[in-house]
């Protein structure tokens, strides 16, 4: 008799459009089953202003998805960003008071003293991402289990947020009568559906792009050694666009896609763009150099950004397997060139993997975070569901605060 699939679910809250995302597990495989996407209403800077408003899109993309795959949907993974989100590095230590074999219930336990590290006023913990473990103060190891300890130390990365951001993103969603099976970064969710476990373990950078939040994590040996929300975002190069020629964001938005590209040369740049005439406004002229000169300033601005970061915080990582560029703004022509030119590394757009039967419609970096977000949903139905023998790191990543 067949068993019934687990239904997986994601959902993105952006400021330019909300997305849902609903995929099916069986027999150990992640099987796409339906998606919507409808214009967000209700944000300001990135934040929800307005909560019905927002509450009622939510509703509204999983009615749409609903009555496409003829499914009823009650619970999802939500994802969270915003520059507000950041990460630190805590440790967690177990004195066993006697040498004995390492257990797996003694990986949890440490981890979980970790877990308790003293946040800062306002934050709440968001995911703990474990990275390896000292015994009695040899080389840190992934897997331990068994080893004979006196002393156990684990290392985590902590990744938190704002409190009162989360409560709105948590009351909104409930608004929408949805339940949350848990929240995660959104760029943690983009490198999950677009790096492979071996791209990790080389090393490597998600800069997740959207219309008003950008993130960004670092992995090496598979485990996340960094993450940070940033404040310049897609937003920002429309923004400078429309200074240019007085533009509203409207037309700068479209400017900058149809003609942008963020590195001046890449393309020809010694043309006029002729904007449209508006009514009392005669036709309109725009210089694609000046127009690329503005984009590549922040374009430059962001990578230097995102690599004083790096350099900082993850400054022993090499990025063998370079950057890897999500969300819908990465597509700009030029960011690729941009961030390989000044983070040393390669680059490329990143695309959700791993999900059978995915639409040719959805491949695109803007389904990363709500297919990241899908798989990670699985994930945990399939931990609960699958006894285990011992935890792996990557088992362990889900311990919440």
């Amino acid at each position: 008799m067949a068993h019934e699939p687990q239904l997986a679910a994601g959902l993105d809250l952006g400021a330019a459009y909300t997305r849902v995302l609903i995929c099916a597990l069986e027999d150990g495989c992640i099987r796409y089953i339906g998606h919507s996407a409808v214009p967000s209403r209700g944000w300001v800077r990135g934040q929800i202003a307005d909560q019905n408003m927002a509450a009622e899109d939510i509703r509204q993309a999983v009615a749409e998805v609903e009555g496409r795959a003829g499914i009823q949907l009650g619970e999802v993974v939500v994802g969270v960003s915003g520059p507000f989100v950041r990460s630190q590095q805590a440790r967690g230590i177990y004195d066993f008071g006697r040498p004995r074999p390492i257990d797996a219930d003694d990986l949890r336990y440490t981890l979980d003293l970790a877990r308790q590290t003293r946040l800062e006023e306002d934050r709440m913990l968001l995911q703990v991402a474990p990275q390896d473990f000292t015994v009695d103060g040899r080389p840190p190891m992934a897997h331990p289990l068994n080893l004979m300890c006196s002393r156990l130390e684990a290392h985590a990365l902590l990744v938190t947020t704002s409190q009162q951001d989360h409560e709105v993103i948590e009351s909104t969603v409930h608004q929408a009568h949805l339940s949350i099976q848990e929240t995660v970064f959104e760029a943690f969710a983009a490198a999950y559906s677009s790096v492979l476990p071996e791209e990790r373990a080389g090393g490597v950078c998600v800069v997740d792009l959207g219309g008003q939040s950008t993130g960004m994590v670092v992995y090496d040996a598979d485990s996340m050694v960094y993450a940070t929300g940033m404040p310049v975002s897609g937003d920002h190069f429309s923004r400078d666009v429309a200074e240019l020629r007085s533009l509203s964001f409207d037309e700068a938005e479209r400017l900058k896609i149809a003609h942008g590209c963020a590195l001046v040369g890449l393309t020809a740049d010694n043309i006029l763009i002729e904007l449209p005439a508006d009514e009392g406004r005669p036709v309109r002229e725009v210089s694609r150099r000046a127009l690329n000169e503005i984009l590549e300033a922040r374009a430059t601005q962001l990578f230097e950004m995102v690599e004083a970061r790096r350099s900082r915080f993850a400054s022993d990582i090499q990025l063998r397997e370079g950057v890897v560029l999500t969300g819908a703004a990465s597509q700009l022509e030029g960011l690729v060139e941009v961030a390989e030119k000044l983070m040393g590394c390669p680059a490329r757009i990143g695309f959700p993997r791993g999900i059978e039967n995915w639409p040719d419609e959805l491949m695109a970096p803007e389904w990363t975070v709500p297919a990241g977000l899908a798989m990670y949903s699985a994930r945990l139905r399939a931990k609960r569901k699958k006894p285990s023998g011992g935890p792996t790191l990557r088992s362990l990543v889900t311990l919440r605060g």
